[in-house]
């Protein structure tokens, strides 16, 4: 069961690593819901290409790991760094499916924007979704 699971979390990580990198080359499909805004619709924050390819290559690495999990790759990693991954990556998105409490996550006060929006429907509870696997994993493994 941890093998699929595993599986899964490698997909996902690698989708939304694509996503990022597809910002990175120019191509903004996707960007404007997904950066938080304020009440008057003005963005938070602007990542650059640089940050967004950051994130691109941390989602690849994510996936990376869940792809050893599963043990399709024949490649150890020292037991230290998977113990304290295995419980890192899944506290990342547990926290963000949390929030800031103000514009980003289940908790957040600023709820009529076009970006809360979508993070309601979509970006917390994947968030959430990733959370709970890894712990799955982590437990299980």
């Amino acid at each position: 069961m941890t093998t699929l699971l595993s599986f899964i979390l490698f997909l996902i990580f690698i989708v939304l690593a694509l996503i990022h990198f597809n910002w990175v080359i120019g191509n903004t499909w996707g960007l404007d819901q997904s950066l938080p805004t304020n009440e008057k619709g003005e963005r938070l924050f602007t990542p650059r290409r640089f940050d967004s390819a950051i994130v691109g290559l941390g989602l690849i690495a994510f996936g990376v790991f869940y792809l050893l999990q599963t043990g399709f790759v024949d490649f150890e990693i020292p037991q230290w760094i998977e113990k304290y991954v295995q419980w890192i990556i899944p506290t990342i998105f547990l926290l963000r499916a949390l929030g800031d409490f103000k514009y980003v996550g289940f908790f957040k006060k600023i709820k009529n924007t076009e970006f809360a929006k979508v993070d309601t429907k979509f970006f917390s509870p994947l968030c959430l979704l990733l959370g709970i696997i890894g712990i799955l994993i982590a437990l299980f493994n």
